[in-house]
C-alpha cells in the first residue's frame, strides 16, 4: 500500500477527484488538469486501460451526422477537442474515412430523412445516394434497388484505446495523479463541507467530485442516495481477417451504419488490428458490470456473417476475434450530465454516456471540467439533466431497441 501511495507524498486532498478513468473519465482528467494543474486525482477500480467496460478497443465511429438536435449541435466541437489532444501529443486519433448512414426503402426511410433534415438545418455538407451511386463510390457494397444512403465526408473513426491513454498521459504531465486498482467504497460529506472519498488505499478529500463510472455508475451514486435508471447489456464486436485488406483501409472505405427492419449494423474500416470490424446492436443480454459473462453470443456473430455475405462480401475472412463489451444505457437512451444537487451534493457531477458517447469523450471531459471549475458549461446540455421524463417517470417505458436518436455505440 505504501508503494502505491508514495507518489502522492502523503497528500490526501485534491480540489478535483474523478471516479472512473475510462473514455469520459480520462477526458475529464485531462481537461481538469488544464484548469487545475497538479490538483486532480483519478481513481480507477481496475487496471488503467482495462477492457471490462465500454470505452476500450482500437476504433469507434465518429461523425457529424446525428438526427437529434441535442447531439448534432455538439458534434463540431467534438472534433475540435480531439484535435487539441492530437496537437498536444503529436499523435493522430481521428481518421476521416467518410461515413455512411444506409437505409432500405419502405422500412427505414424516416431515419434517413431525419438525418438529412438535421444536416440541412446546420448547413453541413453531405451527399444523398441511391443504390447505384453507393456502389459507384464504394463497389465493395452489394446494394439492391431499395437501398439509399447519406454520405458525410468528415466522419470516420477515432482511436479509443489511444485516446484514453493520451488523456491520462497528458494529464499526468500537468501533475494529475491516478490510482488504478483503487475502487471507491464510501462517499460522505465532512463537517468542513468537503467531500470525503473512501478507498482501500486511503481516504481522500475534494471540493468537487466527478463520477464517470460507466456500468458501475449506480454502485457509486448509491453512496450519496442517488440512482439513475440504467440498464447494462453485453454486446459483441467481431474482427474478420479479410484477404482484401487494401480495399477496406480508411482511405478506401468508410465507416457505416446500416438500418434494416431487424437490426442496426455498424462497421468500420481496418485500423491497427488488420481486420475489418463489425457489430450488431442487440440490447438483449442484460447483465451488470460484475456479472457479465465475457462469452460472445454466437447468434449475433452469425448475423454479422450473414449480413456481410449479403451486403459487403469481401469484408469477410476468418474470425480474428470476437469480443464483448458493455453498453450502459439510461432508460431513454440519452446522456446524463448533471450535478447530484437533488441528493444534497451540488458538488458531485455525474455523466452517463448511454453507450454512444465515445466519439464525444473528450468534449464531455471538457464539459465536466467546466461544470466542476466554473459551476456552469458554455455548451447546451439542458436536455441531458436529471429532470426529464425518461429519468423521473417510474412508468417510462425503457427503450430497449435502437431508434437512432443517437442511441447507439457508434
Amino acid at each position: 500500500m505504501a508503494n502505491r501511495l508514495e507518489e502522492l507524498n502523503g497528500r490526501r486532498h485534491f480540489d478535483y477527484v474523478v471516479v472512473g478513468c475510462g473514455g469520459i473519465g480520462s477526458g475529464a482528467l485531462y481537461w481538469l488538469s488544464r484548469r487545475a494543474p497538479g490538483n486532480v486525482l483519478g481513481l480507477e477500480r481496475f487496471n488503467l486501460y482495462h477492457e471490462n467496460g465500454g470505452s476500450q478497443d482500437v476504433s469507434r465511429i465518429i461523425r457529424l451526422m446525428y438526427p437529434a438536435e441535442r447531439y448534432l449541435r455538439l458534434t463540431p466541437d467534438t472534433f475540435k477537442t480531439w484535435e487539441t489532444i492530437e496537437e498536444e501529443s503529436g499523435m493522430q486519433l481521428v481518421y476521416k474515412s467518410g461515413g455512411l448512414i444506409i437505409t432500405e426503402r419502405g422500412v427505414s426511410d424516416q431515419i434517413l430523412d431525419e438525418y438529412e433534415d438535421s444536416l440541412k438545418r446546420h448547413n453541413m455538407p453531405y451527399q444523398r445516394w441511391d443504390h447505384k451511386q453507393l456502389m459507384e463510390h464504394y463497389p465493395q457494397f452489394t446494394a439492391g434497388p431499395g437501398v439509399k444512403a447519406l454520405f458525410q465526408k468528415d466522419a470516420g473513426i477515432v482511436d479509443a484505446a489511444l485516446g484514453n491513454s493520451l488523456h491520462v498521459q497528458l494529464a499526468q504531465g500537468r501533475g494529475a495523479k491516478v490510482l488504478d486498482n483503487c475502487p471507491v467504497s464510501r462517499i460522505v460529506r465532512r463537517q468542513d463541507g468537503l467531500i470525503e472519498v473512501g478507498t482501500p488505499l486511503a481516504n481522500f478529500t475534494c471540493k468537487k467530485l466527478v463520477i464517470t463510472a460507466g456500468a458501475w455508475i449506480n454502485n457509486i451514486l448509491s453512496m450519496i442516495g442517488c440512482h439513475v435508471p440504467v440498464y447494462i447489456t453485453q454486446e459483441n464486436v467481431t474482427y474478420f481477417g479479410t484477404p482484401h485488406v487494401k480495399e477496406f483501409t480508411a482511405d478506401k472505405f468508410p465507416s457505416f451504419v446500416w438500418h434494416s427492419p431487424e437490426h442496426v449494423t455498424y462497421a468500420l474500416p481496418v485500423h491497427r488490428i488488420s481486420g475489418t470490424k463489425i457489430g450488431i446492436n442487440s440490447y438483449s443480454q442484460v447483465v451488470t458490470g460484475d456479472t457479465r459473462t465475457w462469452t460472445p453470443d454466437p447468434v449475433r456473430l452469425q448475423l454479422a456473417i450473414d449480413f456481410c455475405r449479403k451486403r459487403v462480401p469481401k469484408y469477410l475472412g476468418p474470425v480474428i476475434k470476437t469480443k464483448t463489451c458493455l453498453y450502459d444505457m439510461t432508460s431513454d437512451g440519452d446522456f446524463l450530465l448533471d450535478t447530484c444537487a437533488k441528493a444534497g451534493f451540488h458538488d458531485v457531477i455525474v455523466c452517463c454516456g448511454s453507450a454512444h458517447a465515445y466519439k464525444f469523450a473528450s468534449l464531455l471531459g471538457k464539459i465536466l471540467s467546466e461544470m466542476a471549475v466554473d459551476g456552469v458549461t458554455k455548451y447546451d446540455i439542458s436536455e441531458f439533466r436529471w429532470d426529464r421524463e425518461g429519468l423521473t417517470d417510474p412508468n417510462f417505458k425503457t427503450i430497449t431497441e435502437h431508434s437512432d436518436t443517437g442511441r447507439s455505440k457508434l
